[in-house]
C-alpha cells in the first residue's frame, strides 16, 4: 500500500460531498435514525450514536441539524424501518466492490445497485464473494497540517488507547484499530484535542489493483458514480487504486 495516500482519497470524498451536502446529510441522517433505534438518543450511553455524531461533525453537519435528527428519530421509533443490506460484486477487470445500503424498500435498492453494476460492465456476486479481500477496521486519518503533536507522541497516545497500528504518510497520519476498539481510541484522541480529518469503521482492501485500460476505468467510474448518486447507498468500498 506504499504510496497510496489515504488522505488524498479522504479529501477527494470530502470535495465530492461538499458539492452534494444533501446526499451526505441524508446518509448520516439515516445512520442517526438506526443508531437511536438500536441504543437510544443519549450519545453518552450509545457509543454507535456517538460515532455517527463524530462522523456528522467531520462532514460539517450543523449541530442543530444533528440534534433535530436525534429528536426526530427518538420520536419516530415506530415509523420508517431502515434495513442494512450489503451487496458484493465485481467491476471491470475483476475490481472488488462492496456496497452498504440502508433502505426501506429492498426491491428498489437491489434493482438500482444491480443496474449500477451492469451499466459499468460489472456484475453482482454472491454474499462473501469479495469481502474476504478486505479487512474490517477502524480507520482514523489526521491531517499533518492540523496536528501540532510530534508523530511519536501521537503514536504512543493511539497505541496506549488500543490502536493496532500507526502509519505516517507524506501528508497525514493513519491510525488503524480493531472495530471493537475504534470508539475508545477515537474518544481518547478527541479528549486530547486532536483534530481528525476522518474517523470511521471501514473495509480496507488487503491489496490494491491498478487499472490502465481506459474502457475499464470509464466503466468502473460509471458504476461508482451511479452508486454515489443513490440515496439508499451508505458506503462503497473497492480495491481500485485511483
Amino acid at each position: 500500500m506504499s504510496g497510496h495516500s489515504k488522505f488524498a482519497n479522504i479529501k477527494h470524498k470530502k470535495e465530492k460531498n461538499d458539492a452534494a451536502k444533501g446526499k451526505i446529510f441524508t446518509i448520516i441522517g439515516r445512520e442517526i435514525a438506526v443508531a437511536v433505534k438500536e441504543g437510544g438518543p443519549d450519545p453518552a450511553n450509545n457509543s454507535k450514536l456517538k460515532d455517527v455524531i463524530a462522523k456528522a461533525k467531520a462532514n460539517n453537519m450543523p449541530n442543530d441539524t444533528i440534534d433535530r435528527g436525534i429528536k426526530k428519530a427518538a420520536g419516530d421509533l415506530g415509523s420508517v424501518q431502515y434495513e442494512l443490506i450489503t451487496y458484493e460484486g465485481y467491476g471491470p477487470n475483476g475490481i472488488a466492490i462492496i456496497v452498504d445500503a440502508l433502505t426501506d424498500n429492498k426491491n428498489r435498492t437491489a434493482g438500482n445497485v444491480r443496474s449500477a453494476f451492469t451499466k459499468g460492465n460489472g456484475n453482482i456476486g454472491t454474499p462473501g464473494c469479495v469481502s474476504f479481500m478486505f479487512d474490517k477496521k477502524g480507520q482514523i486519518i489526521i491531517d499533518k497540517e492540523e496536528s501540532q503533536m510530534d508523530a511519536d507522541d501521537l503514536m504512543m497516545i493511539a497505541l496506549e488507547a488500543g490502536a493496532e497500528d500507526f502509519h505516517e504518510e507524506e501528508d497525514s497520519y493513519e491510525i488503524i484499530t480493531d472495530p471493537d476498539a475504534f470508539s475508545q481510541v477515537r474518544n481518547t484522541l478527541e479528549e486530547e484535542g486532536i483534530k481528525m480529518a476522518d474517523a470511521e469503521v471501514t473495509m480496507i482492501p488487503q491489496t490494491w489493483v491498478n487499472l490502465t485500460d481506459e474502457a475499464a476505468i470509464k466503466g468502473l467510474q460509471k458504476t461508482l458514480d451511479l452508486l454515489d448518486a443513490d440515496d439508499d447507498v451508505q458506503n462503497v468500498y473497492h480495491n481500485w487504486e485511483e
